[in-house]
């Protein structure tokens, strides 16, 4: 047999116990694949068995019976950016931070920048809502409204205004510096000593007692005033009359005859019955239908009106230090400083918004207060015409505004039976007595060095109190009704209270050294 013949014996035998290559090939890799899905399912099975691999066996999760819920946020959702898209918001960057501000959103976040800070308020416009926009809109634009009716306004003065305010500055200044060297030479006595001294006087103010006491009028007294030497006393009357009373005997000495309704308050001249002349203008008086008339010590009938408060109540007014200058209170919202020398109205100031009941000077003639029935003082510079201070705290009227001698700080009290001590340095309220238990009519320091405040009230007492650590010394009873007004004596001697029963009291201290 030749060898081809051998090869092609081989070929058949092979084909007929194996088959043809490919078959085998093929056989081949069926095998392998076998043995690999083997492997895979074992490793799988292990998996499985050890929590790795979680395979669900044929379940579906239906979107539309399952979560209903769920799809219908993702729709809210998917319309809230859409309508987002479409809201139009402006490319001015301080326009976006001014509308971020009006939404009560932070105007900037770290690290964003103005194309961030715009996709933000795009959000959130998207979320709000256009409707929510125009209605947050709306608010803000009221309250910029009322903001602007609050708004202090500034009038043009006149020629005459202008030269007030020179004229009060170099007054006021030459002042002020010797108030400010005595305050020093004050800081530099010892504490001991400064204790022992306020001790001595909160003692004196304990030992206070009713020294006289006297009717002043058929009608309720509304005011009363020390003049300026501690001799005489003034009150004014529902009556419509005022009368001047000799101390400490409180003897009558003259009846001034001119309003013909409730006097609301009557002043004496800074210099009258010191160095000012009887004859010239030594008190001033108001009343509720808006006139204003001014007094000498001679004569029961007015020297002077001051015209120009008619219909308005005008209900309280003060003298500036220097006597030029007189302040009125008008229930027009306003007030008033005449010149008394060029006899002519030279500011009417206006930033209240119900009628200004009181107002006070400052002792160096820079600074004057004012209280109002709108709950709010005010405190002006009297040298630039600005309001350089607001008082806000009170929950009911301003009745009563005073200076302390010391220049920077002022009591005022409200019909909230509260009196509210105030430190003008630092701008802000430092203490709220709770007085009384009815409104404080009156409030005022003490005029020498405002170690205490008296204070006068409806509920038919008057109260003094220690300053600064604000405690009670002493409460003054007697009257049978309500305490309209009080005063403190320039020499420190006596006290002064006149009431709604018609009569004033004279109150001083048992022991000897004044108060």
């Amino acid at each position: 047999m030749s060898d081809d013949d051998e090869f092609v014996e081989v070929q058949r035998f092979r084909q007929i116990h194996y088959g043809s290559l490919e078959d085998q090939e093929r056989a081949r890799l069926a095998q392998n694949d076998e043995v690999k899905a083997n492997v895979n399912n074992d490793a799988l099975e292990a998996g499985r068995a050890s929590g790795n691999i979680n395979i669900t066996e044929g379940d579906t999760f239906d979107l539309e019976e399952h979560n209903r819920e769920t799809q219908a946020e993702l729709l809210a959702e998917f319309e809230k950016r859409k309508k987002a898209r479409q809201i139009q918001v402006s490319t001015d960057d301080s326009e976006v931070k001014a509308t971020l501000r009006q939404l009560g959103e932070p105007i900037c976040l770290f690290g964003e920048g103005p194309a961030d800070r715009r996709e933000r308020l795009r959000k959130i416009l998207g979320q709000l809502g256009e409707d929510s926009y125009k209605h947050r809109g709306e608010d803000a634009s009221k309250k910029a409204k009322k903001e602007e009716e609050n708004i202090t306004w500034y009038h043009e003065g006149s020629e005459n205004l202008e030269v007030a305010r020179y004229w009060i500055a170099e007054y006021s200044i030459p002042r002020a510096k010797t108030r400010i060297h005595k305050q020093k030479d004050a800081k530099a006595v010892p504490t001991t000593q400064k204790n022992a001294k306020t001790q001595d006087l909160h003692k004196r103010a304990r030992a206070v007692t009713n020294e006289c006491s006297q009717i002043g009028d058929n009608r309720p007294l509304s005011f009363c005033q020390f003049s300026p030497d501690s001799k005489m006393l003034a009150i004014a009357s529902w009556s419509g009359l005022c009368k001047l009373w000799s101390i400490p005997d409180c003897q009558l000495i003259r009846t001034l005859r001119g309003h013909n309704n409730h006097v609301g308050a009557i002043v004496f001249h800074p210099q009258a019955t010191v160095n000012l002349d009887e004859s010239a203008c030594c008190l001033a008086s108001c009343c509720q239908s808006g006139t204003v008339k001014l007094w000498n010590l001679k004569s029961e009938e007015p020297i002077a009106d001051i015209e120009g408060h008619a219909p308005y109540r005008v209900s309280r007014l003060a003298y500036h230090p220097s006597g030029r200058f007189l302040g009125t209170c008008c229930f027009d919202n306003s007030w008033r400083l005449w010149d008394l020398e060029a006899q002519e109205e030279i500011l009417h100031q206006e930033g209240h918004s119900k009628p200004v009941y009181d107002l006070a000077f400052q002792s160096d003639g820079a600074l004057t207060m004012t209280g109002g029935l709108d709950a709010f003082g005010r405190v002006w510079d009297l040298r630039t015409g600005r309001c350089i201070m607001f008082l806000e705290g009170h929950l009911k009227s301003v009745l009563s505004v005073n200076f302390s001698p010391d220049g920077y700080h002022a009591v005022t009290g409200s019909e909230d039976n509260t009196a509210r001590v105030w430190d003008l340095r630092q701008r802000k309220c430092i203490y709220t007595i709770p007085a009384h238990t009815n409104l404080v009519s009156k409030a005022c320091f003490q005029p020498e060095h405002g170690n205490y405040i008296v204070t006068g009230s409806y509920d038919c007492t008057a109260k003094i109190w220690a300053h600064p650590i604000w405690s009670p010394l002493k409460t003054l009873a007697g009257h049978e009704g309500k305490v309209m007004g009080v005063d403190i004596s320039p020499d420190l001697k006596y006290i002064a209270s006149c009431s709604y029963d018609r009569t004033f009291k004279l109150w001083t201290s048992e022991l000897q050294g004044g108060l």
